[in-house]
């Protein structure tokens, strides 16, 4: 859930994709596909192999835009959730359900 400063671009069921986050749950990656559906971006998600640590079903989730990071969509507030009001990185960690635009004014 942690946003990662590095620009990964790789192939997603045969399309070549920004990687926005990989290993993550379907509680997420819904979350994820929302927010990004609703920002205008098309959304590829694959199923990860299972691994015998863990019986859930992980995911990776890409969107076709090769140039978009979300560290930086999410620090110039450039996505908007479905009211419009800007995402902040609590909002993308789902830490809060708030936008705060002062993200470095949020206490744990």
């Amino acid at each position: 859930m942690v946003l990662k400063a590095k620009h990964i671009v790789e192939e997603i069921n045969g399309q070549r994709c920004t990687i926005v986050e990989k290993g993550v749950d379907k509680k997420r990656i819904n979350f994820l596909k929302d927010l990004l559906s609703i920002n205008k971006f098309e959304v590829v998600v694959e199923e990860l192999a299972k691994t015998e640590e863990t019986a859930e079903q992980l995911y990776s989730i890409g969107v076709t835009d090769l140039v978009f990071n979300p560290v930086i969509a999410v620090y110039e507030l450039a996505l908007k959730n479905n009211l419009g009001v800007a995402v902040t990185p609590a909002y993308w960690n789902q830490e809060s359900t708030e936008s705060i635009k002062e993200y470095w004014l949020m206490a744990k």
